[in-house]
């Protein structure tokens, strides 16, 4: 058996541990579980720690098992929020449910004979016929209000500034997702509940129940919450959350966000997210320190976590698309692209749509009349004479030339460049 604490202990990932765990898990194989929330039909970057955590469990000889909170996903979980959650319908939840799985087994064998193959599961399954007399009865009796009014969770959203207080159905989260641990302690020998630092609370009501329901023992492992050095939220861009999904968050635009953080982050990061060996990280880290500016942390810590979400292929192609755009990239390259990560290299970059049968027309109309790419044809064409005009990566140096269906990029774009930075787009439809 690997050590499983030892190795997320060197990688920062445990928060809090309860004592017993490490010994627990160095008898042999055990089964441990881990949450996540199927509020959408992707996860995103910041369930990947979790992700992280079931990968290396498995990975050091003990069955998995992901829960998905079908049924508490229905509720809410007050810890450290503001605000109750949207509520789902099973419909919706079952949806989810399916794209997750396929995302979680880019990670987690589900699939092989192994004993430790990993496990998916729903709380809906086993809550859903659950009424609540019996609730009340069988769960409710065990754990006192006195015990779940001191949860830190609990304490922090009745002592806000909030006026909507906390409603009975978030008051009982913490139940029902002991009842979860309960669940599995029973039906699969679930031994260890694993999550964020923020569900300390909820999880060791789960130890707590199954110890004084079944006097049996049970452990408790979290993860700090994955925060950014200059202090800002982790996962965040300005455009909202970066998702797994390539529907969602494209592979080149999920590659740019490892490329962009920080060294500090960098160095942290590729503990957290990467399956690298303690000696490779720290190899890579000692060859960053050597010359900051070259980037390779940022590098290997985008190829290794792009590969592993997406795939080499899309790793390549992302490579190659930041060549476009921050190199000097070539029209054939350009027009090796697929439309999706066209327009995501240049999202956010000025488009004007115009007819297909403008194409043919001379390239001062198309720029400074059909379009607002120039103000005039006079400065048009004293941009072309400078030779800072380029049309697909390509010097354009004809004032008097015409844009044809053959500089069409995926059949409807043209790429205008003006000067170094300027860029515009040309959708013919």
């Amino acid at each position: 058996m690997k050590n499983f604490v030892k190795e997320l202990e060197w990688r920062g990932m445990i928060n809090d541990i309860m004592p017993g765990t490490e010994e627990e898990l160095m008898k042999g194989a055990t089964v441990a579980y881990l949450g996540i929330d199927p509020t959408a039909d992707s996860l995103h970057i910041g369930h990947l720690v979790g992700v992280m955590i079931l990968k290396h469990f498995q990975n050091c000889g003990h069955k998995p098992i992901a829960l998905l909170g079908g049924a508490t996903g229905m509720i809410g979980d007050p810890s450290m929020k503001s605000a109750e959650r949207n509520l789902l319908d099973e419909a919706t939840l079952r949806h989810n449910q399916e794209a997750i799985k396929k995302q979680l087994s880019k990670f987690l064998d589900f699939d092989s004979d192994a004993p430790n193959a990993a496990t998916l599961v729903n709380n809906y399954d086993w809550m859903k016929e659950f009424s609540f007399l019996n609730f009340a009865r069988d769960i409710g009796k065990h754990i006192t209000v006195n015990y779940m009014m001191a949860k830190d969770s609990v304490k922090k959203r009745l002592s806000g500034e909030s006026r909507e207080g906390m409603s009975f159905t978030e008051f009982t989260y913490q139940l029902l997702q002991g009842y979860d641990f309960l669940y599995l302690y029973e039906h699969y020998g679930c031994k260890l509940q694993m999550g964020g630092s923020d569900q300390w609370g909820n999880i060791t009501t789960g130890t707590e129940l199954i110890r004084r329901k079944l006097s049996g023992e049970a452990y408790a492992l979290t993860c700090p919450l994955i925060t950014k050095a200059d202090g800002g939220k982790f996962g965040k861009t300005e455009k909202g959350n970066v998702w797994l999904s390539p529907e969602y968050t494209s592979p080149y635009t999920f590659y740019q966000f490892w490329m962009n953080v920080s060294d500090d982050d960098a160095k942290k990061y590729i503990k957290i997210f990467t399956m690298l060996t303690k000696e490779e990280v720290e190899a890579a880290i000692a060859e960053h320190e050597q010359a900051p500016h070259l980037r390779t942390l940022q590098k290997l810590l985008a190829k290794e976590v792009t590969c592993m979400v997406h795939s080499e292929e899309e790793y390549n192609k992302a490579v190659e698309a930041s060549g476009i755009l921050f190199g000097n990239a070539t029209s054939e390259a350009l027009k090796g692209l697929d439309e999706a990560t066209f327009l995501s290299v240049f999202e956010g970059v000025p488009q004007f749509e115009l007819p297909t049968e403008k194409l043919g027309s001379n390239i001062l109309d198309l720029l400074a009349v059909d379009t607002q790419v120039f103000p005039s044809k006079g400065e048009c064409r004293k941009m072309i004479q400078a030779n800072g005009l380029s049309i697909n990566k390509e010097k354009f140096t004809d004032a008097n030339g015409v844009l044809t269906a053959e500089h069409l990029v995926n059949g409807k774009y043209i790429l205008v460049q003006k000067g170094k930075k300027n860029y515009f787009i040309l959708k013919f439809v």
